[in-house]
């Protein structure tokens, strides 16, 4: 069984960045895509960005594109989020997912096969 662990997670101002991982452990771990995903406060959870684990093709959402950056080590399983510029509205909790099966489509929770616990991320004013 495959388990997710996000870290990186914590307080920073406006402006500033942080970088978040996401480290696969379990049987052998050979996703289709892995993405994030978070979720704010009263908020449905909504798609941050994804990416195709054999190419690489990443996808952003609107919101994130051109600030955040989805990234992955194969060697060592794990995919990470850099996030710059940061602002008040990325406050959320933010959440690793895989993509264990096929899936056309990588930017819906219902794409996702197993989820991590989530990691807080707190953008102050």
């Amino acid at each position: 069984q495959v388990q997710l662990a996000e870290s990186g997670g914590g307080l920073v101002q406006t402006g500033g960045s942080l970088r978040l991982s996401c480290a696969a452990s379990g049987r052998t771990f050979s996703p289709r895509a892995m993405g994030w995903f978070r979720q704010a406060p009263g908020k449905e959870r909504e798609f941050v960005a994804s990416i195709r684990w054999a190419n690489g093709l990443t996808y952003y959402s609107n919101a994130v594109r051109g600030r955040f950056t989805i990234s992955r080590d194969d060697a060592e399983n794990t995919l990470f989020l850099q996030m710059n510029s940061l602002k008040p509205e990325d406050t959320a909790v933010y959440f690793c997912a895989a993509v264990l099966g096929v899936s056309a489509t990588v930017q819906f929770e219902s794409d996702y096969d197993t989820w991590g616990q989530g990691t807080q991320v707190t953008v102050s004013s």
